[in-house]
C-alpha cells in the first residue's frame, strides 16, 4: 500500500490532471486537499475532453472514490453546477463515488462580489485572483464564521450562523456602500439546496482512517502550485491556502504519516497566470510561440499564460520546501521546434549572486536570472513513450534539469494524452 501526493512545484497549470488521471488507474481513492473551484484540469480521454474545477480527477474513472476535504473552499451551486455537466458526458457521481467533508467551508455569493470588489480597486496592486470567491471564504474560515457543510443540516443553526457572518460583512458594505445582505433571503437559497450537498457530506478522516486499515490507495490531488502557496510563495501574489504537501494532512484529517511518497509536477517551462514576480518571463517571439504550442490558457478564466524559461532555482527551492520525491515532467514536446533552451541557474540581485528567491517581493521583482544554454533538439517528442526513443540532445536537457533541481525524474509527458507518457519510476511501487 502506498499513498500519494501530487502537487505543482512551479506557479501551477504544470499538467497535474492529466498525471493525477495517469495515476488513478492504480489508485483507490483521490481526494481534493485545499483550494476551490479556481482550480482548473483538463483532461483528455479517448478524444473527449473534461474540464474539471472542483470534482477531483478520479470521478472520470469507474471504481474510484472521489473526496474534496475539509481543507477545500465549495462554492456549492458551482459544484451542483459542474456535477450536472460531468453526468452528460456519461459520467456516474453518486454518494458512493463522490463524497465532501462535513467540515468544508462554503464559498456564499457575496464571497465572489468581495473578491470582484477588492481586485477592481487594486489597480496596479491587483493579485490576480479568479475572483470566484476563494480568499473571502478563507478568511472567515480563519476569522471562524465561515457557514460550514455541516450547517446545512439544521435550519436554526443555519440562521444563527448566517448572522454571524453576515454582521461581519454587512459592516464592510455599508462602508463601501454597498447593498445590505438579508438573512432571509441566503438562508431561503441555501435550505433548497441543502438536499443536493448533503447527501455527499461525511467525516472525511473517519472514512480515510477506515480506507487506509482497508489497504486501499490513496491519491491525494493538490491545486495551484507551491510558488502559490500564502506562506511559501510569491507573497503577496499568491492563492489564499497552503498549497504544499504537508497540506494533505490538514486538509483532510489524515496524519503526515500515513503520506509515502510526493510527486511534483512540473512544466518543461515556466509559466504564470495573473499578477506577481516571473523572473524568466520571455516578453518576445520565443514567449509567444511557448503560449502558442503549449495552449496556454487557463482551464478555469481562459486566461492567457505568461511564459519563460524553466526556472531551476525555483523548482529546486519548492522541492526542498515540499519534501517532493519525484517529478514528473510535463509538455516537453513543447520545446521541440526551439533551437537553443535555457534554464536558470541562478539569479543576480544588485551585483548579488544568489542562489535561491528571496523573500521580499520587492526583490523578487528585480532579480536578473542567470542561464545555461542547451542547444534544443529540434525533432518531434509528441507521443513518445519510451525514453529510448527520444532525441539525443532532449535527454541531455532531462539529465541537465534532474541534476540541478537535485530530484529524480520519474516520468515525462509527451502530449496531453494518458498514454503519452514516459515512465521512469512507478510513485506506487517504489
Amino acid at each position: 500500500m502506498k499513498n500519494i501526493v501530487v502537487v505543482g512545484s512551479q506557479w501551477g497549470d504544470e499538467g497535474k490532471g492529466k498525471i493525477v488521471d495517469w495515476l488513478s488507474s492504480q489508485a483507490d481513492v483521490v481526494v481534493r486537499f485545499q483550494g476551490g473551484h479556481n482550480a482548473g484540469h483538463t483532461l483528455v480521454i479517448d478524444k473527449k475532453v473534461f474540464k474539471l474545477r472542483l470534482l477531483p480527477s478520479g470521478i472520470v474513472r469507474d471504481g474510484k472514490v472521489s473526496i474534496l476535504g475539509n481543507g477545500v473552499v465549495i462554492d456549492p451551486w458551482a459544484l451542483l453546477d459542474e456535477i450536472k455537466e460531468i453526468k452528460k458526458k456519461g459520467i456516474n457521481i453518486t454518494p458512493e463515488n463522490f463524497m465532501i467533508s462535513e467540515t468544508a467551508s462554503l464559498i456564499l455569493p457575496f464571497h465572489q462580489e468581495m473578491d470582484e470588489l477588492r481586485e477592481d480597486a487594486a489597480g496596479k496592486g491587483k493579485i490576480g485572483t479568479t475572483k470566484r470567491g476563494i480568499g473571502p471564504c478563507y478568511e472567515d474560515k480563519v476569522g471562524r464564521r465561515s457557514i460550514r457543510v455541516m450547517d446545512l443540516r439544521s435550519k436554526s443553526n443555519l440562521e444563527s450562523r448566517l448572522e454571524n457572518v453576515l454582521t461581519h460583512h454587512n459592516l464592510i458594505r455599508k462602508g463601501l456602500k454597498k447593498k445590505i445582505l438579508k438573512k432571509d433571503d441566503l438562508k431561503k437559497e441555501l435550505l433548497k439546496i441543502a438536499p443536493d450537498i448533503l447527501k455527499f457530506a461525511k467525516p472525511v478522516w473517519l472514512i480515510l482512517e477506515n480506507f487506509i486499515k482497508e489497504r486501499k490507495k490513496i491519491l491525494f490531488e493538490g491545486a495551484q502550485g507551491i510558488l502559490l502557496d500564502v506562506d511559501h510563495g510569491t507573497y503577496p501574489y499568491v492563492t489564499s491556502s497552503n498549497t504544499v504537501p504537508a497540506m494533505a494532512a490538514t486538509g483532510t484529517g489524515l496524519g503526515p504519516n500515513k503520506i509515502n511518497y510526493v510527486l511534483g509536477i512540473t512544466k518543461a517551462y515556466t509559466t504564470r497566470v495573473g499578477s506577481g514576480p516571473f523572473p524568466t518571463e520571455l516578453k518576445d517571439k520565443i514567449g509567444e510561440s511557448l503560449g502558442k504550442r503549449g495552449k496556454e490558457f487557463g482551464t478555469v478564466t481562459s486566461r492567457k499564460r505568461r511564459c519563460g524559461w524553466f526556472d531551476g532555482v525555483l523548482v529546486r527551492q519548492t522541492i526542498k520546501i515540499a519534501g517532493i520525491n519525484g517529478i514528473a515532467l510535463t509538455k516537453l514536446d513543447v520545446l521541440d521546434e526551439l533551437k537553443e533552451i535555457k534554464i536558470c541557474i541562478g539569479y543576480n540581485l544588485n551585483g548579488k549572486k544568489l542562489d535561491y528567491l528571496p523573500s521580499a517581493s520587492e526583490d523578487q521583482f528585480n532579480v536578473k536570472p542567470i542561464y545555461k544554454t542547451f542547444p534544443g533538439w529540434q525533432n518531434p517528442t509528441q507521443g513518445i513513450r519510451n525514453i529510448s526513443d527520444l532525441p539525443e540532445k532532449a535527454k541531455n536537457y532531462i539529465y541537465a534539469l534532474e541534476d540541478f533541481i537535485g530530484a529524480k525524474i520519474s516520468s515525462i509527458s509527451t502530449s496531453p494524452e494518458r498514454e503519452d507518457t514516459i515512465l521512469i519510476e512507478d510513485p506506487f511501487k517504489t
